[in-house]
């Protein structure tokens, strides 16, 4: 796995396929090359992938004591693909990828050729106490031994010993929660954008895709469902389908 050293970051990354640059950004808690298994052999048939591991995730150690804000994946995303010279690309991220992405289009939405946003939220409630609940290191080691191994497998080679439980403390305290973006910042992202959301999400209510769908000026809402918060794993036939198509021809509805 290749190494960008950027802005004092040791930012690890995957890089697979052909075609025009495809930036994918993982949910907390994991890894792009995870959160994308059942995308990658269909995507980088017609682009080039690259999938960075987020500071405190998998092989981008950081230490979580050392500070976390969700503006610095913001910061990471920019340093990273500066440093690869992609001066414009396709983005598309999930849950905490998914709010990065979006946060990354107020800012910069001229880098950006389109934008593909999955289950996430720019409303803290009910991710927060979902989190609260839902990711608690010793409640995960008590009643899921086996996604504590998964997690430890994960992040401690990279991160150090028992990093894991320091990462899942964070977020189940709302490190990864953004403070929502104004309506202003959202019309001010001028570019095609689908949003994709499962009806059975306990982490982000349809009704709150529903309003950024609004306040966003191109934008398509796909509701996958019978899905839940990880869509691309849960129903990767019919995200893919509807993925691929606007990533190819990702043309703005506006007239």
């Amino acid at each position: 796995m290749p190494e960008l050293a950027v802005d004092g970051l040791g930012i690890h990354y995957t890089t697979e396929g052909e075609g025009p640059p495809l930036v994918l950004l993982h949910g907390a808690t994991s890894t792009g090359t995870h959160d994308w298994g059942a995308q990658r052999p269909l995507l980088r048939q017609s682009f080039t992938l690259f999938m960075p591991d987020a500071r405190g995730h998998g092989q981008t150690r950081w230490d979580i004591h050392d500070g976390w804000d969700p503006s610095l994946l913001v910061d990471d995303l920019l340093a990273f693909v500066d440093a690869l010279g992609l001066a414009r690309f396709r983005l598309m991220g999930l849950s905490m990828g998914g709010a990065t992405a979006l946060d990354f289009a107020t800012r910069h939405p001229q880098r950006l050729e389109c934008l593909v946003v999955v289950s996430a939220s720019n409303e803290t409630e009910p991710a927060r106490s979902v989190a609260r609940r839902r990711l608690d290191p010793g409640s995960i080691e008590r009643d899921d031994p086996a996604w504590a191994e998964e997690l430890a497998q994960r992040h401690d080679p990279g991160q150090g010993a028992g990093a894991w439980r320091r990462l899942v403390a964070a977020l189940r305290d709302g490190a990864h929660l953004a403070a929502p973006l104004s309506p202003e910042a959202l019309r001010g992202v001028r570019l095609p954008v689908l949003l994709a959301y499962g009806d059975d999400d306990p982490w982000v209510p349809l009704e709150q895709a529903v309003r950024l769908r609004r306040q966003l000026p191109d934008a398509r809402l796909l509701v996958v469902p019978g899905a839940g918060h990880v869509i691309p794993a849960e129903r990767p036939s019919v995200f893919n389908a509807a993925v691929v198509q606007f990533l190819r021809f990702p043309a703005s509805r506006r007239g």
